[in-house]
């Protein structure tokens, strides 16, 4: 399979066009651009074990007695079904007649969960449930997955310590494999933009989310003086998830080290200029196993890689991924 994968990938690396070269501009274009949801996309609420809920988002109509590939979305942080890169590849996957569906992470659908927990960077319970109901569900499907940022570091986790067997190949984007790297990544110059974008609305959905739950004495919380991620994982990620600071939870969570580990087929995507990033946090092949082929683009930025022209940008991404998962798509048929 190794062969067969190599002979099908990307035809070239990413390479951004000269009106849209800067990281800032690859990172920020695809929101500016707010593409819209054209697939006909179905809702589904599945209940936990803990007495909570995932909400998933289909790119159409399942069906049950059908021998196909899903491909299972993992979102970023604070992400959804209408983040730019989530809204891309449910459109181009639907065209392409392939079934996919994206699982929000608790909190992340627009409703706060029942329980205190929440979701992070290693948070693989949730992930696994949705894998193992999707193959009872749907017994004649397997499943290739794609995660995005916080997603794709929790994908890369899930790989190394769990294997699921109906997890056929994977895909990960613009991952933080190191953690505290990209922690303090962000508290620096521009990029603090976009920490503070996040944190805000980190701490929005947190204060909603107090009125209705009692979150007990697990945590102590000042949130106007939580500005930056050590401060939020350290008071608020760690404690509420069984790690003990920040530190922990970043050493524990990151899946830079294990990425030797993973025997599933995978591609892991990279912008050498990803301002959420440090070079230090970009594997090399001697780095990870030999399961997984890197893409490592010069530009791109965090999950931008906009290409096209001015009047018409395009997003590479979708059909890049789609192109390099073909593989498994065919072997399902």
């Amino acid at each position: 399979m190794l062969q067969t994968r190599k002979s099908l990938t990307m035809s070239h690396e990413f390479i951004a066009p000269s009106w849209c070269r800067h990281h800032h501009l690859q990172t920020l274009l695809p929101t500016l651009l707010n593409p819209k949801l054209t697939a006909p996309t179905v809702e589904q609420r599945l209940i936990t074990p803990d007495d909570d809920f995932l909400d998933l988002t289909w790119s159409s109509q399942p069906t049950t007695n059908e021998k196909r590939t899903i491909i299972v979305i993992f979102h970023g942080l604070e992400g959804s079904a209408h983040s730019p890169y989530a809204v891309s590849l449910l459109n181009e996957a639907h065209r392409q007649g392939k079934l996919a569906v994206l699982m929000h992470f608790r909190g992340c659908s627009g409703e706060p969960n029942r329980q205190p927990r929440s979701y992070h960077s290693g948070e693989m319970g949730d992930p696994l449930f949705v894998l193992a109901w999707l193959q009872q569900a749907f017994p004649l499907t397997q499943a290739v997955c794609i995660g995005y940022s916080l997603g794709g570091n929790m994908l890369l986790n899930l790989l190394a310590e769990h294997a699921p067997t109906y997890v056929k190949a994977a895909v990960s984007v613009s991952a933080p494999l190191k953690l505290a790297l990209c922690a303090d990544r962000l508290n620096q110059g521009f990029s603090k933009i976009y920490q503070r974008h996040l944190i805000t609305r980190m701490k929005g959905n947190l204060k909603n989310k107090m009125q209705q739950v009692d979150f007990g004495s697990k945590v102590s919380w000042e949130l106007d003086k939580l500005n930056d991620f050590r401060s939020f994982d350290d008071r608020v990620t760690a404690p509420l998830h069984g790690f003990s600071g920040a530190n922990d939870y970043y050493r524990q969570c990151s899946a830079f080290d294990k990425l030797k580990q993973i025997q599933t087929p995978s591609l892991i995507i990279h912008a050498a200029d990803d301002p959420f990033m440090t070079p230090a946090v970009i594997p090399s092949q001697q780095q990870v196993s030999s399961s997984i082929e890197l893409q490592i683009s010069a530009t791109g930025g965090h999950v931008g890689f906009v290409m096209g022209k001015p009047a018409r940008p395009e997003y590479w991404l979708p059909r890049a991924i789609l192109q390099w998962l073909q593989p498994w798509f065919s072997s399902a048929k």
